[in-house]
């Protein structure tokens, strides 16, 4: 790897220096053994021991056997001092000459920095207090032929970092602190879920007809039935079906696919959470995800504190809740409600807002499209928009009060759309219209309008109860609990540009 630290040529006579001592192990015997076996961790071993002044290591020995990455060594003569990473953080190795044996020291100083070794020795401190593994001997695991960049943080190429992320979790600790983060969070999701007699369940990743969202799909070809196929662009209407047979609360955690461009916010292949309830509604789902984002809000407090940078988001406040019109109002001192009274106000509002319309837009279209205009950037604290157009929700239950609007909310934080969820429309014959009218739409040129799902409805015509469901973008929820700036900073191979030549 270049680096800039590191010219082309530089790098490529450090290369060629390295495999020159790689061939000079393989000489020696087996250049990459498998049987060394670690029996500590360097970061559990400060934990541990944080308190242990170095007559307390000398008075109870503890040996240890650790294994890991060489990313500092100074060499003094008959006494060198290395750092050590593993898994777990970095610990300091103290090399004495005298305790190794001059063959074995010789043999130390050889290795590279980047060489994966093993260490066995003891517990102790160094005179300025550092906890240290005293080396009584030190194997060589893996030989690192290419040099390791002398400085990652702030490298003005951030793409290197995206590119090479394996180089990322070897330099950066925040990295590697955000990436652990997320998987405790996975748990601890997947824990609120079954301790709420939810099932975890896998729907199809190849789908005939895509559906659950409105997005543009990727499509494939597949070769034993010579038919494309489409990678899921959402994984609702399989979970629906699931609810029709009876399993009453099921969640995944799902890998969703959109062909649509690339941004801070928006990466084609994301994970999403979704779950679906029986006998209950929207209101019902805005309380269990209010309680679960701020859960994860403190878990990520307490626990993952390393992750999160000054842009983190607390979620352990009330969340507001504001209907789609209303919110218009309340974030908008030079609208008024007239210029909400009918398609032609609207359209004359969308307009004045610079949104570019299409033909057949009905008013619900243009409130939404001038909610997203002038409203969504504005909610910074943790708000429910409620009381979404039917026009623009083809899943969700009309409330029965007002039929051109739905019982669906979209959670939005830090200006960020966070989650979306609704109670679910299973009445089979207003599904199979709203079908109809998204056909129609995809017919006259909407690449994002849903197709008509034929099985889908005779799913529901055999009978879903009452149910309300919903999804939540983990990768927009750990950018909000990390502070991240950009949704390559919470993937571990975020969708890049291929490189030209």
């Amino acid at each position: 790897m270049s680096d800039n630290s590191q010219a082309p040529d530089d790098t490529h006579r450090l290369v060629a220096q390295r495999k020159d001592k790689l061939a000079q192990w393989r000489e020696q015997g087996s250049a990459f053994p498998n049987e060394f076996r670690p029996d500590a961790q360097a970061g559990a071993l400060q934990s541990r021991h944080e308190a242990d002044d170095a007559e307390a290591l000398e008075a109870t020995r503890y040996d240890v056997a650790v294994a890991g990455r060489l990313l500092a060594k100074r060499v003094m003569g008959k006494l060198s001092f290395a750092t050590l990473q593993d898994a777990s953080g970095r610990i300091q190795l103290f090399v004495q000459r005298d305790m190794l044996g001059e063959a074995a020291y010789k043999t130390f100083k050889q290795l590279d920095i980047g060489d994966i070794v093993g260490l066995r020795g003891y517990l102790g401190r160094t005179q300025k207090g550092e906890l240290s593994v005293k080396a009584e001997s030190i194997e060589l695991q893996t030989k690192s032929l290419r040099p390791l960049p002398e400085k990652w943080h702030g490298l003005a190429d951030t793409e290197a970092r995206y590119r090479q992320r394996y180089v990322d979790l070897i330099m950066n600790p925040d990295t590697r602190a955000v990436f652990k983060a997320r998987s405790a969070l996975l748990r601890a999701i997947r824990g609120f879920f079954e301790e709420r007699d939810f099932i975890e369940v896998e729907t199809p990743m190849l789908q005939a007809i895509p559906g659950g969202a409105s997005a543009r799909p990727f499509i494939t070809h597949y070769n034993a039935l010579d038919h494309d196929f489409y990678l899921r662009v959402a994984p609702e209407l399989y979970l629906k079906r699931l609810v029709v047979g009876g399993l009453e609360r099921v969640f995944e955690l799902n890998r969703n696919f959109r062909n649509e461009g690339l941004s801070t916010r928006h990466n084609p292949e994301f994970t999403m959470l979704e779950f679906y309830q029986a006998y209950a509604d929207h209101n019902d789902l805005m309380d269990e995800i209010e309680g679960l984002l701020r859960q994860l809000s403190r878990r990520m407090q307490s626990h993952h504190a390393q992750a999160c940078n000054e842009h983190a988001v607390d979620l352990d406040q009330d969340f507001d809740r504001l209907g789609m019109a209303e919110a218009v109002l309340a974030y908008n001192d030079d609208i008024q409600a007239d210029d909400l009274s009918s398609l032609d106000a609207l359209r004359a509002l969308g307009e004045r807002c610079g949104v570019r319309g299409e033909a057949g837009w009905g008013a619900g279209r243009w409130l939404t499209e001038v909610f997203e205009a002038r409203v969504e950037t504005k909610l910074q604290r943790p708000t429910f928009i409620i009381d979404y157009p039917a026009e623009v929700s083809p899943l969700a239950r009309r409330r029965d009060d007002n039929p051109e609007v739905t019982e669906r909310f979209e959670l939005f934080v830090a200006g960020r759309e966070v989650a979306n969820g609704f109670s679910e429309l299973n009445d089979a014959e207003d599904q199979a219209e709203r079908f109809r009218a998204q056909a129609a739409a995809k017919d006259a040129g909407d690449d994002e309008a849903m197709y008509y799902d034929a099985d889908y409805i005779q799913a529901l015509e055999y009978g879903m109860p009452p149910t309300a469901g919903a999804g939540i973008g983990i990768d927009r929820l750990i950018m909000l609990l990390t502070g991240a700036q950009a949704i390559r900073d919470v993937l571990l191979f975020p969708q890049l540009r291929p490189r030209s030549g």
